[in-house]
């Protein structure tokens, strides 16, 4: 069965081009244009993703928000979560690494990010 990725992100160049390279390498995705979005899916979903790629500027509720929404919750609280942002300072990066998994700055390279995805899948972080 193949691992589901949730991709949330506002900008649809990012849901678009991440979503199609996780596809390729066999990964079940589910997007969300924001914070609010995903939040909505997490509650509808029979199964939780296996990992959640999170921006944190986003119009509404924020990936910081959310990433405590998703830690608070007992069903939802061992879901990884990596944030995928262009908020690249000090705080932000630091701050980010105590929240979540990994902390990814864009611009990235996408060959990265899929192997720091296949990292916390395959070392068992996930459910």
């Amino acid at each position: 069965m193949s691992k589901k990725v949730m991709i949330v992100d506002d900008e649809p160049d990012i849901l678009m081009t991440v979503g199609q390279m996780l596809e390729m390498c066999g990964y079940e995705v589910i997007k969300a244009k924001d914070g609010k979005e995903c939040i909505e899916i997490l509650k509808e979903l029979p199964s939780n993703p296996d990992l959640v790629l999170l921006d944190i500027m986003m119009p509404d509720v924020n990936g910081w928000d959310v990433a405590a929404k998703i830690k608070e919750n007992p069903e939802w609280s061992d879901i990884p979560i990596i944030f995928l942002t262009a908020k690249g300072d000090v705080m932000s990066v630091g701050m980010g690494n105590l929240a979540a998994e990994d902390y990814i700055v864009k611009p990235f390279n996408i060959k990265d990010l899929k192997e720091r995805i296949d990292k916390i899948l395959n070392k068992g972080v996930s459910r």
